[in-house]
């Protein structure tokens, strides 16, 4: 099978714009994990969902914390 001279100039723009792509996609990639670092001190996305991880189930047991004292406010101090 024989290209046309169009049809290889097509694929090499295609070829280019790929390039592009995947250069614009490694420079945001950079960009998310130097602010990742930064940011939350962390150095990859494993270590980043363990913090997630960790944070959310602080955050659990703080929520039912605050709710506690809530209910006991509101036992102390009843309003209507």
């Amino acid at each position: 099978m024989s290209l046309t001279k169009q049809e290889l100039l097509d694929m090499q723009e295609e070829v280019a714009e790929a390039k592009n792509t995947v250069a614009e996609l490694v420079g945001q990639d950079k960009a998310l994990m130097k602010q990742l670092k930064d940011d939350w001190d962390c150095g990859s996305i494993e270590v980043a969902e363990k913090k997630l991880t960790t944070l959310e189930k602080a955050n659990a047991t703080l929520q039912k914390e605050k709710e506690a004292a809530i209910e006991e406010v509101e036992e102390k101090y009843p309003y209507e």
